[in-house]
């Protein structure tokens, strides 16, 4: 019993622990505007966070080797030009994934 247990307090805790650090923030400022810093923050941070994300995925791209990233290069593309008409980040992400995952067996 005891052993079945301790999965299932783990899991409990680590939710409630989640669900904390996520309401944390709106129970802080529930009835006061934001700070100047945090808007700052809330419009910097995403593209930011997007930028490093596609540098750490395309780190180990050889471009001097064949297929000369054309996989990587096509996704990337199909992402941009989904996201710029669709505007539909799940679209984008999907599409360039599974663009990706074809052009690599192919």
């Amino acid at each position: 019993m005891t052993e079945a247990l301790y999965p299932v307090a783990a899991i409990a805790i680590i939710a409630l622990v989640t669900w904390a650090l996520r309401a944390f923030p709106f129970l802080l400022f529930q009835n006061r505007p934001l700070p100047a810093t945090m808007k700052y923050l809330g419009k910097a941070l995403p593209p930011a966070i997007m930028t490093v994300l596609v540098v750490y995925c395309l780190r180990s791209t050889d471009f001097a080797q064949y297929p000369f990233g054309l996989p990587e290069l096509v996704s990337c593309a199909l992402v941009v030009i989904l996201q710029l008409t669709r505007k539909n980040m799940y679209v984008s992400i999907i599409a360039g994934t599974l663009c990706y995952m074809i052009l690599i067996r192919v």
